[in-house]
């Protein structure tokens, strides 16, 4: 994957906690991407904007609306998807999930999501507390949004933040690293 343009999300869940790493891993292995982050208001609680590289650009949702002045003017959700060749939701927690299941689209992330090109990868990655994924309508969500075409990178099973284990974990970052360097290879299997 050589000059590729990946737009990743990320949600109010803990796991934004390695937001960073995703991205210091992803230029390691390829200097060539570029980068640029939409984050939602509650993820901001857990990362710093002083540990992601300088030359990715982080947008919010009052960009949406700072960036647009008046008619003719681009609308950042729509720019956003356009310059993307990939987005990667990591991680999607289970409120933004149930959102974007049901085609709401009321912060920046949602519109982007809402507008995207289904002819360009979304890869997921769930991350929530094992209760919340064992309740019985994550599956029907994370099915509708498998059924658009995008592409789950399933959760993990060990002991979460709050010192519950079970299933509900993201995915370890070398997965959703090596899952986004191969999403144009058709024949991959994410895992």
């Amino acid at each position: 994957m050589n000059n590729k343009n990946i737009l990743i999300a990320c949600t109010g869940s803990v796991a934004t906690i390695k937001l960073s790493t995703i991205i210091n891993n992803l230029f390691e292995k390829n200097s060539n991407l570029n980068i640029k982050i939409i984050c939602t208001k509650h993820s901001k609680h857990f990362f710093n904007y002083d540990d992601i590289p300088k030359t990715v650009e982080i947008y919010s949702d009052e960009d949406e609306w700072s960036t647009w002045k008046s008619r003719g003017d681009p609308v950042l959700h729509i720019e956003l998807g356009k310059w993307a060749d990939l987005m990667l939701i990591s991680p999607l927690d289970a409120n933004t999930l149930a959102k974007m299941a049901q085609g709401i689209c009321d912060n920046l992330l949602l519109c982007t999501t809402r507008a995207w090109d289904m002819k360009k990868p979304l890869l997921f990655c769930p991350a929530m507390n094992t209760r919340m994924w064992d309740h019985p309508i994550t599956k029907q969500h994370i099915d509708i949004l498998k059924s658009w075409g995008h592409c789950e990178i399933p959760c993990i099973s060990k002991t979460l933040m709050c010192g519950d284990t079970g299933l509900g974990a993201m995915a370890e970052v070398d997965s959703i690293v090596n899952s986004v360097l191969l999403s144009d290879d058709p024949t991959y299997v994410y895992s």
